[in-house]
């Protein structure tokens, strides 16, 4: 004999809740007297909206499904009831089955347990699932938009930072095929909030623990997450001559992975590039040395060969109008000064706005606030001032 039984058509509406409840009968009873009494005690209680035969026909009530056990003459079980119908309703209908004190001639009592949203369970499997893959793609470089990724990332588990030889960590560096080495304890922490949970400190350049360097080598891929400045690529140019490193992923300049908001985080996660180019840009130590006590003297940086091509975009701007670069060299549509603060946020993936006007305060705020690093213009507006987070170059100063 099936266990499914009641009314009910063909119609397939989306279950929203599931009742569920115990069920304890001081008698040997069937299945089929169980869903008699659930129809027959119930019909008339609530009023002809709420009449269970007229909600299974129209779908708004599931099949009741029972499920039973027999033990020293008496039955115990479960009792099962999807709905479609809103929660108020749900509830009504759950508490009239403890309403049945008998079925047939034995005295029964029915205890609703919970009143599970379906959606709710759904979503929760959505989520687990997307956390797999989120790491994956992570990991992989195969990420898909940033925009997709910060969705499911704002609703990851924080996890709980462990210890490896004295080194705090994720929980996940030792099951994962992938790691990512950073620098401080505070920068697993900062990583945990976002849900990455495969990240390891190596407590700085001083003394690299030589189990961090067996763990790294055996691992599939190595990412190391560096600070935005001469520290961090200082301490990717010691680790990359003790152990693997496959790729880099740098913080913006002046900024470190211990403050990253998740929106940048991820970025610069998603945009990590090869351990081999990363080493192939960095200048050499004297020509950095260098180029330090330059700027210290007050004079004015000179303007990278990229960024005077962006010079060449503003002469094709409106005035006051700006576009965006993306991380792949394209350039989106112009917009208007009214509209740039939404297109910032919308423009994922990009690294630079071109303006054809001056930077202000406000076009630094938009910046920062959609983790763009790079700002364009014609010259310094209202209430400019340097920033660790966006860097500036005015065409005025490199004309």
């Amino acid at each position: 004999m099936g266990k499914k039984h009641g009314g009910g058509n063909s119609k397939n509406k989306a279950m929203k809740y599931l009742i569920k409840a115990d069920l304890k009968v001081n008698g040997a009873v069937q299945r089929k007297d169980i869903i008699g009494a659930i129809m027959g005690q119930t019909e008339g209680l609530l009023g002809e909206e709420l009449e269970l035969r007229k909600l299974q026909r129209t779908a708004r009530i599931g099949h009741v499904d029972v499920e039973v056990k027999s033990s020293g003459g008496k039955v115990s079980g479960e009792i099962l009831i999807p709905s479609s119908m809103d929660n108020v309703e749900t509830a009504i209908i759950a508490s009239s089955l403890e309403t049945i004190d008998r079925i047939g001639p034995c005295q029964a009592k029915i205890t609703v347990k919970e009143i599970q949203d379906v959606r709710t369970t759904k979503v929760n499997a959505v989520i687990d699932r997307a956390k797999d893959l989120l790491l994956d793609m992570v990991n992989s470089g195969d990420a898909a938009t940033k925009t997709v990724i910060e969705e499911v990332r704002s609703v990851l588990t924080v996890g709980t930072a462990k210890n490896f030889h004295g080194l705090t960590c994720g929980p996940n560096i030792e099951s994962s095929d992938s790691l990512i080495i950073v620098e401080g304890r505070n920068d697993v922490r900062n990583l945990l909030n976002f849900g990455v949970k495969n990240a390891i400190s190596c407590d700085g350049a001083g003394n690299i623990k030589s189990e961090l360097i067996t763990l790294a080598n055996g691992k599939e891929t190595v990412i190391l997450a560096i600070d935005g400045d001469r520290g961090g690529e200082m301490l990717f140019r010691q680790l990359n001559e003790i152990l693997k490193i496959d790729f880099v992923a740098q913080a913006p300049v002046g900024q470190e992975w211990e403050l990253l908001p998740q929106k940048t985080a991820t970025k610069c996660l998603s945009q990590k590039i090869e351990a081999d180019k990363f080493a192939a840009s960095l200048p050499e130590d004297e020509e950095t040395a260098n180029k330090d006590a330059w700027l210290e003297e007050g004079f004015e940086e000179e303007a990278p060969a990229e960024v005077h091509e962006y010079f060449d975009h503003i002469k094709a701007l409106k005035a006051n109008n700006a576009v965006f670069v993306n991380v792949d060299g394209t350039i989106s549509d112009a917009v208007g000064p009214k509209s740039l603060a939404s297109a910032a946020e919308d423009a994922d993936g990009a690294v630079a706005i071109i303006i054809n006007g001056a930077i202000t305060d406000r076009v630094l705020d938009i910046a920062s606030g959609a983790a763009i690093e790079m700002v364009v213009g014609t010259k310094e507006g209202k209430g400019y001032a340097q920033r660790d987070d966006v860097r500036a170059w005015m065409k005025e100063n490199h004309s």
